[in-house]
């Protein structure tokens, strides 16, 4: 066992039918779950009405707050539980270093709402490496060219914090500390460090989240000819990658990953996202769990991770809105695909229940010709901060704050307070993520 193995097995995987991927895929949920019933309390509990002769909708779905309430009986490995986790991460030198010599620990940085804590075992990482070294590229010219060009790889991700990129970066970073082909850049950094550091290093690579390196896109120092751009995290819009393309005058690609599952999808030639059906199930699903059929979409998925041992997450909810297509491909690819519903911004949820889309304000907001950049920041119930950027701060704030509250009187929202404040829009410090519309207190939700 081992990366070896792993990624011969992701190999095969790639050629099989949809019939062998289905029977491989019951093959290892069985595994999944008769491990996670002999090791996990909580897990035992769970299917304890559930016979050994079981389908897949017979077992109960979990979401983020029952797993995390019940994080230490979850574990599989009694040794391991909360309080020594968070003294482990308490250490940010610890950062891509295994808790006991066994397992990874990773932090989302709660976008949803409520942060999550994942640890990765052994199996876990292989799967992940092989599948990113066997999947990553959606068109094998890339590949050629990445490889040509010595392989160098840099990520524009928060350089700091347990989260995902981080931590898989600094773990192989210790893993082969002489390897010179691989940097992050600190999205947090000032503009002109980023730019320098990516301008000395000359990428063949460029990675990040599709919000970052959309601002990157704009700055004309940067001067850079990566073979290939990589985006994660976020949603690609159309909009992104083009303006991607023409800064970086190469092809543009995304995946879908998180940090519960890993790499759900990979793109393809013809940029549709390829489940990676071999190590994960995705169940597209109504409000009520119900499954929803191909070409319909639905409320949030049901994630099951066939390779993570040590924390099971098996019919876990995942709050993205997706489309799954059984068509055949052109790439050539057996592997259904996905069509996502992303969304990098927070829907702002006010006191008496009303609910506003990023969208709306993004549009009041990105009309005010004085603003060259904004962040719009849910602070309280009833109170909003406005960050920008702007060669008249003063006068562009006052022209957005009209606007915004004859938009929000218009939804029946009345006292809302918006204040201009005295940040720069920014990233945020854990997760590396740009957002333009966030909601930044605790709502209980």
């Amino acid at each position: 066992m081992g990366l070896f193995s792993e990624m011969v097995k992701t190999h095969s995987a790639g050629k099989m039918t949809p019939g062998q991927t289905e029977s491989l895929q019951k093959q290892k949920l069985r595994k999944l779950v008769s491990y996670a019933r002999d090791n996990s309390p909580f897990y035992k509990r769970l299917y304890s009405g559930v016979g050994e002769d079981f389908d897949l909708s017979d077992l109960p779905a979990v979401d983020k707050s029952t797993i995390m309430a019940n994080f230490d009986s979850v574990l599989t490995d009694r040794d391991i539980n909360m309080r020594r986790i968070e003294e482990f991460t308490a250490d940010n030198e610890n950062i891509g270093r295994m808790i006991d010599g066994k397992y990874l620990v990773f932090k989302t940085s709660g976008s949803t709402g409520i942060p999550a804590v994942v640890l990765y075992d052994k199996r876990s990482i292989d799967v992940s490496s092989a599948v990113a070294a066997l999947r990553t590229f959606a068109r094998d010219e890339d590949l050629k060219a990445f490889m040509k060009h010595g392989k160098k790889t840099a990520g524009v991700f928060a350089d700091h914090g347990f989260y995902l990129a981080c931590g898989m970066s600094r773990y192989m970073q210790l893993k082969m500390p002489h390897k010179k082909t691989k940097i992050t850049v600190d999205v947090n950094a000032p503009e002109e460090q980023i730019v320098k550091e990516l301008n000395a290093f000359r990428p063949a690579m460029l990675s990040g989240y599709p919000s970052n390196l959309a601002l990157l896109a704009d700055i004309k120092e940067l001067d850079i000819t990566p073979d290939v751009v990589i985006t994660g995290g976020e949603l690609l819009t159309d909009d992104i990658r083009k303006k991607l393309q023409d800064k970086f005058g190469c092809y543009v690609q995304t995946h879908y990953s998180c940090t519960e599952g890993g790499e759900l999808a990979c793109e393809c030639s013809e940029g549709h996202l390829h489940i990676n059906e071999d190590i994960v199930i995705l169940e597209p699903v109504d409000s009520e769990n119900r499954p929803v059929g191909y070409g319909v979409q639905s409320d949030k998925v049901l994630m099951t991770n066939l390779s993570n041992f040590i924390q099971p997450f098996i019919r876990y909810e995942i709050t993205d809105r997706v489309v799954i297509h059984d068509e055949p491909c052109r790439c050539g690819r057996s592997s259904r695909w996905i069509e996502i519903e992303g969304r990098t911004d927070d829907i702002l949820v006010f006191e008496n229940g009303v609910k506003i889309a990023p969208m709306s304000l993004y549009k009041i907001l990105e009309e005010i010709k004085p603003i060259r950049r904004f962040q719009l920041v849910h602070t309280a119930p009833e109170s909003l901060e406005l960050r920008l950027i702007s060669d008249d701060p003063e006068g562009a704030f006052e022209q957005a704050k009209r606007e915004l509250l004859t938009f929000f009187q218009e939804k029946g929202l009345t006292g809302i307070n918006i204040t201009l404040s005295e940040k720069i829009p920014q990233a945020h410090k854990v997760s590396g993520k740009f957002k333009h519309i966030y909601t930044d207190f605790n709502t209980g939700k």
